[in-house]
């Protein structure tokens, strides 16, 4: 193996594909270096729940010699995923990130994980998740909470709840990861930690296998450092399941091929004015920057009201994560006897005093602003926003009652749209901001489609965290 340390362990999975092909690294090197790193670095940044590092060598092994053997089993074939602590994976344990119960040994593998590893992925461990998947922060108050790798002298929240998967990816410890993302916990952690972060619509990619929080919202994506990256694990990831009803007819594509389609001519709905004023200014200052790139790309850019605003649309989602939160978990919650992270206990105790009815009022509610947005979006190919109104803060300053990181990310899950946020610039002090593309239901390939073209034109998604080597 002669590739520097840095350059390796930043490595787009288009490139080490490059080096395993010509034989310039072996997938049991890269397996061993990539533990090496979590082993050096991952006792701060605290990204992996368990690491099996047997298992990884001994499929790395095998991917080796089938590769000698002139066969690869698809476009992942002898890289490393990391996977959210909500995947069941057979004989692993699977904690959903408490320590109510003890860890459940899973008596099967989620299909999405199955899929990775058909398509030649090896599976390094499992990742840190907030309590149940219920927060943005990415905090964690009974298991910890990951260390953005972006600051290594000040504790920074990485955001959540794919806190561990997207922490794992932004300092090298694997080569892409899965999250699930209910109302932005893929988009979320992705626009904090410097990533590519993909809202799926609902359906594409199976949910079999999985601990649920909200299943009107949930969705399984991939974090990853370039669109192109992101791309392969969808294609990996994407069809029909007949393990997850919603998934059932799930259409199955090749976004891959799509992704060098030109964006010149196409339509963007940019943020209203009066949607600005709870976006802080660095933030603003980094999405005004990409929009004039979109510009410059050829992309028309449009303003228009929302038919719902943002606010309306978090508010909304949020009842409906408590319902079904509670629905699911609420009996578990309620008791007095078991150490729960208390602002989680309180986000699904927020759901005993939704009603029937109450639910009924939101999921016909939900329709409506459905339609309308759908109605809204006839005019343009994809809407592009921030990811999130702030960038990452300290530990020590989260507020836990309030949402900032909530505020442009569930409107996507509400409306079950999808989403891509891509890295477009550092706020004053250093930290990544994201923008994120948002296109219309099973529109991935739209988003992607915009989102190469950004990153052709730009270099953020080049850049790394300072001080890990």
């Amino acid at each position: 193996m002669t590739t520097p340390d840095t350059a390796l362990a930043f490595a787009s999975i288009v490139d080490l594909q490059a080096l395993l092909t010509r034989g310039e690294i072996s997938s049991r090197e890269l397996v061993t270096f990539q533990l090496s790193r979590i082993e050096r670095h991952d006792r701060r940044l605290h990204a992996y729940i368990d690491v099996h590092a047997e298992q990884a060598l001994a499929a790395a092994d095998g991917l080796d010699a089938l590769r000698r053997a002139g066969a690869t089993l698809g476009a992942l074939h002898g890289v490393t995923v990391a996977v959210k602590d909500l995947f069941d994976i057979e004989g692993w344990p699977t904690t959903g990130g408490s320590v109510a119960r003890a860890p459940r040994i899973a008596s099967i593998t989620a299909t999405a994980v199955q899929r990775l590893r058909q398509a030649g992925a090896i599976v390094l461990g499992k990742t840190h998740t907030v309590e149940y998947a219920f927060g943005g922060w990415g905090t964690n108050a009974v298991m910890g909470t990951p260390w953005n790798p972006w600051d290594l002298q000040t504790h920074r929240v990485p955001g959540g709840s794919s806190s561990g998967s997207a922490v794992a990816v932004a300092a090298g410890l694997a080569c892409a990861a899965i999250g699930t993302d209910t109302g932005g916990s893929i988009r979320i952690p992705a626009g904090l930690c410097g990533l590519v972060g993909l809202k799926t619509t609902q359906g594409l990619i199976s949910r079999h296998g999985l601990i649920e929080l909200c299943p009107t919202h949930d969705t399984v994506g991939p974090l990853t450092r370039d669109v192109e990256d992101c791309a392969l694990l969808l294609d990996a990831m994407s069809g029909a399941d007949p393990l997850d009803a919603a998934s059932a007819v799930a259409p199955a594509g090749r976004a891959d091929r799509l992704l060098k389609r030109p964006v010149r001519g196409l339509r963007a709905w940019v943020l209203p004015q009066a949607e600005r004023a709870a976006v802080n200014a660095d933030v603003l200052a980094v999405y005004d920057r990409a929009l004039r790139t979109f510009r410059d790309l050829g992309v028309v850019l449009v303003e228009q009201p929302l038919p719902l605003s943002l606010h309306e649309a978090m508010v909304a989602a949020g009842l409906l994560m408590s319902a079904e939160g509670y629905a699911s978990l609420g009996a578990l919650f309620e008791r007095e006897d078991l150490d729960f992270d208390p602002n989680v206990r309180r986000r699904i105790l927020l759901g005993r005093d939704i009603d029937a009815a109450r639910y009924q009022h939101l999921l016909a509610a939900r329709e409506r602003a459905q339609a309308a947005m759908r109605l809204a979006m006839t005019g343009v190919d994809v809407c592009i926003f921030p990811t999130n109104a702030i960038s990452a803060v300290a530990l020590s300053e989260v507020d836990e009652l309030a949402t900032p990181l909530s505020l442009l990310g569930r409107f996507v899950n509400l409306l079950d749209l999808c989403a891509l946020s891509v890295p477009a610039g550092l706020s004053s002090d250093g930290m990544p901001v994201g923008v994120q593309v948002v296109a219309r239901g099973f529109g991935e390939a739209t988003a992607l489609q915009f989102g190469h073209a950004f990153q052709q034109a730009t270099h953020w998604h080049r850049d790394r965290p300072r001080g890990l080597r």
